[in-house]
């Protein structure tokens, strides 16, 4: 019989299928198996009786572990309390491997030792249901610019100048020269955008900056869209429009996964609401505490946040006090007693993270109101500041000094460069970084020589201004950090199958 996969499930209630994968999952009692076969497209639990399948297909079923490759051909039968809706009955099974002493058990293990095995990691429903999303967000990308017309172009790994700062450049060897890996394709970007006018990259790239944090990887993808005769505004409304129609589309694709991830989705579901948009000196504004927002400052709003996490620790430290009591009066169960200790150890957990989120909040406090207007914004800026609206925020017309070298100065607000942030909510900050690029080609020069690049690299850029120069804008969003927060991740390491960050190159 053809094989059939199990997101195909539903178009075959109360047929007989063939399923071919690997076991998951086991328990098993007197006469009963239940098997949970995932075959890379899901999960379902398949039911094997001894009295349909015999006591020598029972025992097969018996000695599978975890990871053992079988197949099963069984009736699919509808289960709304079964994952994903339907379970199969099994009729004939057999075994093509057994699996032997698998690392990665369903108990808890360290972050290190799962990094160790990501090979093997991938496999579990958490991490499947990450790359699921991770895969449904690529394809709404190519859907969203090939619908506008956009020409996917792409941009070399291997470059031989700097884009985004030379102290965060991997150098390598080039035939005897030395060469960079790319810290970005916008550069490139902009001449084939002259070339094509609506173009898009999308490609891997690298930093080397020597951080842990997470929010950072060494080697990461971009989608780098470039717009010939496009201004801020059309950028910033371009972003817009991408960023909710990526998200929106996850959304509607991948309710099943965020199930698996236990998503809360309310966040997100206001992607149909305006953006919030603001120059960067009024975000700066907001962030002090200097600027009201429905009637409340960034301070009060934090202030009120740490007074009613305090609340709920106690709430459910009294809540664990009162079933560790009953538990010691002896009088319940055994039923009781498991259930409460449960409900015990969920209850510590669910504190453990209040506490985390408790002591970082003095943190964003002092860190608000020490802000010195002028600098770059941190994490902290950022979760503060979206945190305010609930939305995502654009911030623009920076500090030109923060930003790189080919934003284009504003004209009517000397001082500030044409560039605009897209900061996600719940924490997850800078997600694109864009602007309008300069066309002066005497700025450009200057700006070169205040950055200290090596102006030979760029004469090919600046050719640019020089042949057919126009106005024109990009932008370039970072697909982990996009991952990590239309998943609720709290490490962008689990955003790419294989993460390469600072102390971290195998598996």
């Amino acid at each position: 019989m053809e094989q059939v996969y199990i997101k195909q499930l539903a178009q075959h209630e109360g047929q007989e299928v063939t399923l071919k994968g690997w076991l998951a999952q086991k328990r098993d009692s007197k006469g009963l198996a239940f098997l949970v076969l995932r075959d890379g497209t899901g999960f379902v639990q398949c039911v094997v009786d001894i009295n349909t399948v015999g006591e020598e297909m029972f025992e097969a079923a018996k000695r599978l572990t975890q990871e053992s490759s079988f197949t099963v051909t069984g009736l699919v039968r509808k289960d709304e309390k079964q994952f994903g809706g339907y379970e199969v009955q099994v009729k004939a099974l057999t075994v093509y491997s057994i699996s032997t002493d698998f690392p990665i058990t369903p108990k808890e293990h360290g972050v290190e030792f799962l990094m160790d095995h990501r090979h093997l990691w991938l496999r579990s429903r958490r991490q499947w249901a990450i790359m699921r999303v991770r895969n449904t967000i690529i394809f709404a990308i190519h859907k969203f610019f090939h619908e506008r017309g956009f020409v996917q172009m792409d941009a070399p790994i291997f470059t031989g100048n700097a884009c985004e700062g030379t102290s965060t450049l991997f150098e390598t060897d080039f035939y005897g020269e030395p060469a960079y890996l790319s810290q970005s394709g916008q550069l490139y970007g902009e001449a084939m955008a002259m070339a094509q006018g609506l173009i898009y990259t999308f490609g891997p790239t690298f930093r080397a900056e020597k951080s842990k944090t997470r929010r950072h990887l060494s080697e990461f993808w971009m989608i780098e869209p470039e717009m010939a005769f496009y201004d801020l505004k059309m950028d910033m409304d371009l972003i817009e429009d991408f960023i909710r129609y990526v998200v929106s589309d996850v959304l509607k694709t991948c309710t099943l996964e965020f199930e698996v991830l236990e998503r809360k989705t309310d966040y997100l579901s206001r992607i149909t609401e305006p953006f919030i948009r603001m120059k960067y000196e009024e975000a700066v504004d907001v962030i002090k505490g200097l600027k009201a927002i429905d009637g409340k400052t960034s301070i009060q709003m934090l202030e009120d946040d740490l007074q009613a996490l305090k609340t709920e620790i106690a709430t459910k430290q009294k809540d664990i006090e009162e079933r560790e009591a009953k538990i010691a009066s002896g009088t319940l169960n055994k039923g009781e007693r498991n259930f409460n200790q449960n409900k015990i150890d969920q209850l510590k957990n669910d504190i453990k993270d209040l506490n985390e989120k408790a002591t970082n909040i003095p943190e964003w406090l002092e860190s608000a109101r020490d802000f010195v207007r002028g600098d770059d914004f941190g994490g902290s800026h950022e979760t503060v500041l979206t945190r305010m609206f609930g939305l995502p925020v654009m911030v623009y017309n920076w500090p030109r000094e923060v930003k790189a070298f080919y934003m284009k100065e504003d004209e009517n607000d000397l001082g500030y460069a044409k560039g605009v942030d897209l900061l996600a909510p719940e924490g997850y900050g800078e997600v694109v970084g864009g602007g309008e690029r300069e066309t002066d080609l005497n700025k450009l020069t200057q700006k070169i020589e205040e950055h200290k690049l090596p102006m030979e690299a760029f004469e090919w850029y600046l050719d640019l201004r020089r042949y057919g120069n126009i106005p024109h804008s990009g932008f370039g969003l970072g697909l982990e950090r996009l991952v990590a927060w239309i998943c609720g991740l709290q490490h962008i390491r689990e955003t790419i199958p294989f993460p390469r960050a600072y102390g971290r190159l195998l598996p």
